[in-house]
């Protein structure tokens, strides 16, 4: 227990509010009273971190600390069952978000990291029983995981490369448009897949959401992994076709983790915004195909980046989805390692999609279970 001074004024009560200092959920709220008095504050006995909040009130006004008046602050923690006070001071509540910002950064950094490791298992086991249950009762089952990029890749292909003759120049001949374009498909795959499904996976998996204690956040992570999944089917296809147009795997295919890297990371973030936001307005749902088709063709996959103009150029050139597209045919067509300028760039990119992608996540998830 911690005991602390109560003392209203003329025309408030006074009370207090134990909240996790690390999360700023309110634990308890302590009974008003209108004549000074000595309160118990009953501190939970699990490790932790508390924060006592002391302040007057009304039921008009609201605490006081909301309306920018001082409060007294007692922060406590527990260790092996025994509590003791780190700090008692009388702050304001701006002063406090100020003094806290260094830690909510650092732990808003660290979460979904933490929630991705945590999971592991779980996401593993998700990530498993999405691909099995794709195609199951399907007579050609798990054949399917890699016939359907291969059909996909093909489809266009054909009508590019055979209906409309698209080559980079007279010169040119149709293995090497196909071994151009397959290429630029790579990345495209996982990430339209996984965005494509995003904006209803939070739907599709209501009963998660209001009736278990379940980590929301690894849905929309399920998605981009399968979709990588079968990027990686489509590229042991597309090495096939290398080796029997060229006969040989550039050794700067080793390379591949290190575009993957931020691939994974663009396409969580995008898709914790899509799942979230898509829960919320669910004409996203519908506009999302003809958006993932735009982008398709406003990326240089079907065609060379010569063919655009110069302005358009300049502006397309900065999507992430347009560098990666680039630095998959640096690999493979041009058969030299990662242009790194553009690697970094691609990363910082990435990063700030990433977290920002998953702070809308974060803000929205409370909601959840009222939209549904």
């Amino acid at each position: 227990m911690l005991r602390v001074s109560l003392e209203p004024v003329r025309d408030e009560a006074a009370g207090w509010q134990l909240l996790d200092a690390r999360t700023g959920a309110l634990i308890e709220e302590g009974p008003w009273v209108t004549e000074a008095v000595e309160s118990e504050v009953p501190i939970p006995t699990d490790d932790g971190d508390y924060r006592v909040l002391v302040s007057t009130v009304s039921a008009e006004r609201g605490w006081a600390y909301s309306r920018g008046a001082s409060m007294r602050v007692v922060d406590v923690a527990v260790r092996h069952g025994a509590q003791s006070i780190t700090k008692d001071r009388r702050t304001t509540i701006q002063a406090l978000r100020w003094l806290g910002l260094p830690g909510r950064l650092v732990n808003f950094a660290v979460e979904p990291w933490l929630v991705l490791w945590r999971n592991r298992s779980l996401i593993v086991a998700m990530v498993q029983r999405d691909l099995e249950g794709r195609y199951k009762g399907s007579f050609g089952d798990r054949f399917w995981s890699l016939a359907q990029p291969l059909l996909l890749m093909l489809a266009y292909w054909f009508v590019f490369g055979v209906v409309l003759q698209t080559r980079f120049d007279n010169k040119s001949d149709s293995s090497t448009y196909v071994l151009f374009f397959l290429c630029g498909m790579l990345p495209w795959l996982a990430f339209s897949e996984a965005m494509g499904r995003a904006p209803n996976v939070i739907l599709e998996h209501r009963n998660f959401v209001k009736k278990l204690v379940f980590p929301v956040e690894i849905l929309p992570v399920n998605l981009v992994f399968s979709g990588i999944v079968s990027s990686a089917l489509a590229l042991i296809v597309y090495l096939f076709f290398l080796m029997a147009t060229r006969e040989r795997i550039p050794p700067e295919a080793l390379w591949i983790p290190v575009l993957l890297a931020p691939q994974l990371l663009l396409t969580l973030g995008l898709c914790w915004a899509w799942a979230a936001v898509g829960l919320f307005a669910r004409d996203l749902g519908q506009v999302n195909g003809f958006l993932l088709t735009l982008i398709f063709f406003l990326t240089p996959i079907c065609y060379p980046t010569e063919k655009l103009p110069a302005a358009a150029t300049a502006i397309l050139q900065k999507s992430p989805i347009f560098k990666l597209v680039g630095e998959y045919r640096l690999l493979f067509i041009s058969e030299k390692p990662p242009d790194w300028p553009v690697m970094v760039q691609l990363a910082v990119m990435s990063l700030v999609i990433f977290y920002l992608g998953y702070g809308v996540f974060r803000k929205l998830r409370p909601s959840f279970p009222d939209v549904l």
